[in-house]
């Protein structure tokens, strides 16, 4: 009963925000390849979601055809013109947007460098490791679909662990469609701490229209760079896809105060 009550939480918050901090909006959505709790296909409903949002960057799962020439499902055009967020450069696509159904749109920033990354598994699975710079500064984003068997999504969080660490030290935000709502010692994301969390912060997000499971989740490295996880559970939002976006505050940075400043080095003289 407490797992569940748990996994019913909107929001999570991490007590110690600052007023001053320096922030970027980070979400990551599962599509279902745009089709509606009502069996609608319409990727003008889901564009429409994408721009209530809001963010800086946010991760997409499940944006191509599954089978055929995989072709892309969104107006990427179109998207770029209503909310700004234009796609990162990735190799080897022509009809598809993204690499194995992830994509990931950015606003307002610098693409320093993208890899596309084979996972391993039963299922055709990958990763986007993408290196940015936003206003709030420089970030590194690992958006990821895991597989639906609990030997696959072990083997994958290896390889992302491994593609995780950065070569200037910039901070590191995991998002994606995780499939798997446990955190106990089952749990195939135990292996993900402690260099990505915090792992408690679970909002529901699957069902749509009646959110159970935390299938969808942001995690960072270092933990604390999460202020803030939010369900975005609009009217729109719940019938759009079967999954609900999730979004994230995150402080990259800090504005000086040199009144505190001044006083610690008063107090040190």
């Amino acid at each position: 009963m407490a797992s569940k009550l748990r996994q019913r939480r909107k929001a999570y918050a991490n007590g110690d925000a600052r007023e001053d901090d320096v922030t970027a909006l980070v979400a990551s959505y599962n599509i279902h390849k745009c089709v509606g709790l009502d069996r609608r296909f319409n990727p003008e409903r889901i564009m429409a979601v994408i721009s209530e949002i809001g963010a800086d960057v946010i991760a997409l799962q499940e944006v191509d055809q599954r089978f055929g020439a995989r072709a892309g499902l969104l107006d990427l055009e179109a998207l770029e013109r209503d909310s700004g967020l234009c796609p990162v450069p990735l190799d080897g696509t022509r009809n598809n947007h993204g690499w194995r159904g992830n994509l990931v749109l950015v606003r307002n920033g610098t693409v320093d460098g993208v890899r596309q990354i084979v996972l391993p598994g039963a299922e055709p699975r990958g990763a986007l490791v993408v290196d940015v710079t936003l206003a709030a500064g420089p970030l590194r984003i690992i958006a990821a679909h895991l597989g639906l068997l609990r030997r696959s999504r072990a083997r994958q969080i290896r390889a992302i662990l491994a593609a995780a660490e950065t070569e200037d030290g910039r901070p590191a935000v995991l998002m994606g469609d995780l499939n798997e709502w446990r955190l106990g010692k089952r749990s195939s994301l135990q292996a993900l701490d402690p260099t990505f969390g915090p792992l408690g912060a679970t909002v529901a997000s699957f069902p749509s229209r009646f959110p159970v499971w935390s299938l969808d989740r942001i995690l960072a490295n270092p933990h604390d760079l999460v202020s803030r996880i939010d369900v975005h559970n609009s009217p729109l939002a719940q019938v759009a896809s079967d999954h609900l976006p999730i979004k994230a505050v995150l402080r990259l940075a800090q504005t000086e105060r040199p009144e505190r400043e001044g006083a610690e080095m008063a107090s040190a003289a």
